[in-house]
Order: C-alpha cells, then structure tokens, then sequence
C-alpha cells in the first residue's frame, strides 16, 4: 500500500496531463469528422399516411414526404394531330431571300458585309474590278461615235438630194450605214445590260455588288482577291430575312388525303424544348420520294422571335378537323382493363382518379377528348405512386 501511494504521489502530474491531451484529441476527433456520420432529421416531412377522402380521391397532410415525388400542372385545350410527330426541316423562305452571284467575270478586291451584318437595299457587299465592263463600255463609246458620224454624213447627204448632187444610189449607202450604226449602238447598249441586269452602280471597270432586298446575310462565299464568274456552283452572298422561314415536312403518302393548304402546324425543337412553335400548309406535295414514300410539304413559319434558324430538324404536328383534346404524357395514363384514367389534383394535396376517353394515342404523349377540361392540373408524375396507395388502402378495407 504505501509502495502504491508513493506511485500514485508521483505520477499523478503525469496521469493528469495525459488524461488532458485525451481529452483535446477526443473533442478534435469529433469536429473534423466525415459528415456522413452525421444523421439530418427533416423536421418538416412526414411519413403519415394518406386519407382516402372518396371513392378514387386520396388526401396528403401538408409537408408529407410523398409530395416530393408527384408533379401537376394545368394542360390547355389544344387541336388534335392527324398524325404523330412528323420529321420536318426548317429552310430559307425563298419568297425573301436573295442568293446573290455575278453575271460577269472579275476579281474581289473589297468585301463591305459580314455573315450576321443586317443590310439594306442597295447597300454595298463587294467591290470587283471586272474587264468585262471596260470592254463593254468601250464598245459601246465606239459605237456610239460611229453612229453619230454616219448620221453627220447622212445629213449632209440630205441637203444634196433635192439638188441632184448626189446619186439615188450614194443616198441609199448613206442612210443604210447610218441604219448599222444605230443597230450596233443598240447591240452594245443591250450587251451592258446582259451583263449588268440589277443597275449595279460602275466606275470605270469597278462593279459595286449590292445587296437587292433589306435582311441579314445568313451566308459568306466571297473571300478577298476571289476571282468570280457566271458559272459559279455557289452564290457569293445570301440575303434573306430571317423572321420568314420555310418549314418542309416529310409526310408519309398514306396522309396526303388528310391535309390541305391552310393547315396548321405545331413545332416542337430540342433547342427550345418549353417553347411551342406554329406554322401554315402553304405547298402539297406534288412527288413522292420512291425511297422514302413520303411526300415534301411545305410550311410558312413566322420567326419574329428569332429563335429558329435553317438547317433545324424540329418535330411537327398537323393539327386539321380532328377537334380538341388535352395532350398529356403517357405516363399519366393508368390502364385498367378497358379504361383509361387520370390523376387530377384538385386542392393542394389533394387528388382524384378521373376517367379518360382517349381519342389519340402517340409514343410519348396522348389526347384526352372526353373526362378532361382545359387547364385543369393533371398530374404528370407520380402517378404509379397514387395509384397503388389507393389500391392499397382499398385492400385494407
């Protein structure tokens, strides 16, 4: 005993800062933890279960944990499509679009436009220096001068016919010279015109290439020192506008007798998935692609947003004479036997099961026609969860 109490009288300093720095290492442990051991308690969601309120009408308390995984949301009215969604391709409105080349030969050397830059009419995109216009114009300034010098001489000629000073024969030389002259005078001036058909502004042998109509330049085949001629396979600028767009619509032949000019067409784009688009029927299809079996149907589309652009593959939906209904995802749908149904919240938290006559199904969304109205919030997902928790509580009944 007395051997443990001389332990203890000199080591208890030791035990005692030991026991401290356990104690300090203890409390940092717990600071610096991984946060997964920690354990978050939402005080706000509830586990309680639902209250079947009705016959197919279930109720769930504020805050339950359920709501987290069902949406809704009000579905307008919308026409019904003959068909489903179609492939289609957004293209220039060549009603407003210029594609603009050269009917002489020559060599750029200034570009005035950019792609993107919004121009005028008459605004300039290219200088080109062209020796079609100078071997024009001279032709023509020598046409011009001999014309003027044969009709001199058939003057002079004139004032010697009553006189007799001058032959018959010499009379009629004279007048069908200067009839030549005038003939290659109208020759040269019609040569100018060929090559110069839009009044393009000249300066000498320079051309100012301007563009014919307002709009934006979509395209850019002009480069500097570019040498140009009529038979070019490109344009060197195209200018159209751009809140005027074609829509083609590859039909199937099988539909050509369901459509008609003036029909409306709804548009669905990847780039824009929220935004709905629409476009009118303006062409039929006259031939019928022998690989395809379709037939190209043209659409006038207004893009005053500027959102679309060419070259976009879109969805389309011609919507014609097949009455109203409610578009809502297949996965809203619950099949039971025969029947259709729905989930339509009508208070918050608060939904019934409602029967649907479906007067168009497609592979990813269907037309309600009868036991929907319009903006009514019908649920669009979560409706598996609904249903089984009224299956379920029906069981325990």
């Amino acid at each position: 005993m007395q051997f443990l109490n001389f332990f203890y009288s000199k080591n208890k300093k030791i035990i005692g800062l030991s026991l401290v720095i356990f104690l300090v290492f203890l409390l940092v442990w717990l600071l610096i933890k991984p946060a997964k051991h920690l354990v978050i308690i939402d005080s706000t969601a509830t586990n309680a279960a639902p209250e079947i309120i009705a016959s197919g009408a279930i109720r769930y308390a504020a805050g339950a944990a359920q709501l987290s995984m069902i949406q809704s949301q009000p579905i307008p009215m919308s026409a019904v499509p003959i068909a489903d969604q179609l492939s289609a391709r957004i293209t220039y409105d060549e009603e407003v679009t210029a594609r603009i080349g050269v009917s002489f030969s020559g060599r750029i050397i200034a570009l005035k436009a950019a792609p993107g830059d919004v121009v005028k009419a008459g605004q300039a995109l290219a200088i080109i220096d062209s020796p079609d216009f100078g071997t024009a114009f001279a032709d023509l300034n020598k046409a011009r001068a001999d014309e003027k010098r044969k009709q001199l001489a058939m003057k002079r000629a004139k004032d010697l016919v009553p006189g007799e000073a001058i032959s018959t024969r010499d009379w009629e030389a004279v007048q069908a010279d200067y009839a030549q002259a005038q003939a290659e005078t109208a020759r040269a001036e019609q040569r100018l015109k060929n090559i110069n058909p839009h009044d393009l502004a000249i300066k000498g042998q320079r051309v100012t290439l301007a563009s014919p109509m307002d709009g934006v330049v979509t395209e850019r085949n002009a480069t500097p020192s570019l040498e140009v001629s009529p038979g070019m396979a490109t344009p060197l600028f195209v200018v159209t506008d751009p809140k005027r767009l074609w829509l083609s619509i590859d039909l199937p032949e099988s539909l050509l007798g369901q459509i008609k000019l003036g029909s409306a067409v709804a548009l669905l784009s990847d780039a824009y998935p929220e935004d709905r688009f629409t476009a009118k029927i303006i062409q039929l299809g006259q031939v019928i692609n022998p690989n395809t079996r379709r037939a190209s149907v043209l659409a006038s589309l207004d893009n005053s947003a500027g959102k679309l652009l060419p070259e976009m593959f879109v969805r389309a939906s011609i919507l014609q004479n097949n009455g109203e209904g409610v578009r809502v995802p297949n996965e809203s749908i619950m099949i039971r036997g025969i029947y259709s149904y729905v989930f339509v919240e009508t208070n918050p938290g608060e939904f019934s099961l409602r029967q649907v006559k479906l007067v168009k199904r497609g592979i990813d969304f269907s037309f309600v026609g009868e036991g929907l109205k319009g903006n009514e919030r019908v649920v669009t997902k979560g409706a598996l969860l609904l249903d089984a928790e009224i299956l379920s509580r029906a069981g325990e009944k």
